[in-house]
């Protein structure tokens, strides 16, 4: 017989008891942080059928390149959710007796066919919060004082970005930027503190924008008051996306500045979000010391999805947020945070010969609520106790 190759498809991984061990805690930490916070539990399918993932209300088309699709035996086109968030959306435009303002956590397994890096998977948990139903940037401003709350409970220390796509949006369009490369250009944008300046400008330029297009971008990029709102007042007067997204960011500082949580954040006007779905304010969450390159929780305002799932032009105020458990836990891993295996055990019994008493004795103990390991293993007692020495009590 022919030996099977034993290996987890590419992009997965199997978590051990230890490792696992952190994960569940990063999972209860962020979860009873929802709770806190007035979020109400949902799960939703991991299968969909393809049309709604693939819905211009999505994703949008990188994403769509990732997403793995199958057919059922009737046939059907179907697809792996990429993400929580038109899961979501369906859910609102599904039940319109839902009482709003509606707030939901979900925390589930997502899966995208893309690049592999550190804290990355092509199957991933995400752990979810989206608000639908307030069109004020209160919503933006809870969901990211939460997020430095959760944080800190996890004892890791995180800065958030933040922008207005309608800002950038505008800005573009004032540039001379066609209406259908914005979307690609914003994309660009977004890269640019990783691959640098001139990489971007290179790639403005592969789109076929003009040269005075590409100049006046080149300037926005450059400018050193490019981070001050006033920089933007001149331009808010041409343009309304400039002016409305000006007006958003204004309403979301004054409520960052109210809350005293104005040092943990940081007006960044490129970060664009990889996502079309966006709308309004977006962010991102990243390590304050860099140690992980890439973000650990991002999300923004998406009014439209909701709107045209059920077939209709209407907004739909809602603003989401989403952690990446497993970049979370690349980074708790690496740091002094690591939770020991199974120390939340309170007996250890080990039998010694009288398996049935010993048996009878953790029975008890976990009746009375303890929680208990049973040596099942003979194990003499020197080895059980050496496997065993983290244990806080150890009873015979």
């Amino acid at each position: 017989m022919k030996k099977m190759d034993y290996q987890n498809v590419k992009g997965t991984q199997d978590y051990l008891p230890e490792a696992e061990a952190i994960r569940r805690d990063i999972r209860r930490t962020l979860e009873d942080v929802f709770i806190q916070y007035g979020c109400k539990p949902l799960e939703t399918p991991i299968l969909n059928y393809t049309e709604l993932l693939a819905s211009k209300y999505g994703g949008g088309a990188e994403i769509l390149e990732e997403m793995y699709t199958l057919t059922d035996r009737g046939e059907r086109e179907l697809a792996l959710r990429y993400d929580l968030t038109i899961p979501f959306a369906k859910v609102v435009a599904m039940n319109p007796t839902l009482r709003m303002p509606f707030k939901r956590y979900e925390i589930g397994k997502v899966f995208r066919d893309g690049p592999i890096k550190t804290g990355r998977f092509r199957e991933f948990t995400q752990c979810d919060v989206d608000i639908a139903g307030v069109e004020s940037q209160i919503a933006e401003a809870e969901l990211m004082v939460m997020a430095l709350d959760a944080f800190s409970k996890l004892d890791l220390n995180v800065t958030i970005q933040y922008n207005n796509r309608k800002l950038l949006a505008g800005m573009l369009e004032i540039f001379g930027t066609e209406e259908a490369k914005i979307n690609k250009v914003v994309l660009i944008l977004d890269k640019l503190e990783k691959v640098g300046l001139e990489a971007v400008v290179s790639e403005l330029n592969a789109q076929g924008l003009s040269s005075s297009t590409v100049s006046s971008i080149r300037q926005f990029l450059t400018d050193e008051n490019n981070t001050n709102y006033s920089y933007f007042e001149s331009f808010s007067k041409e343009n309304e996306q400039v002016r409305k997204g000006l007006e958003e960011l204004k309403e979301l500082e004054a409520y960052l500045e109210y809350l005293n949580i104005k040092e943990k954040v940081v007006f960044n006007p490129f970060l664009a979000r990889g996502l079309e779905i966006y709308t309004g304010t977006i962010y991102e969450i990243f390590l304050t010391d860099q140690s992980i390159k890439s973000s650990i929780g991002s999300g923004g305002r998406y009014d439209n999805a909701i709107g045209g799932l059920k077939g209709t032009n209407e907004t739909f105020s809602t603003v989401g947020i989403s952690f990446g458990l497993d970049v979370i836990y690349t980074a708790m891993s690496a740091s002094e945070n690591k939770v020991k295996e199974n120390q939340n055990i309170d007996y250890y019994i080990v039998p010694l010969g009288t398996p049935k008493e010993a048996f009878l004795v953790a029975n008890d103990l976990r009746s009375k609520g303890y929680k208990v390991e049973y040596e099942m293993s003979n194990k003499k007692i020197g080895k059980a106790l050496e496997k065993k020495q983290t244990k806080k009590r150890s009873a015979m």
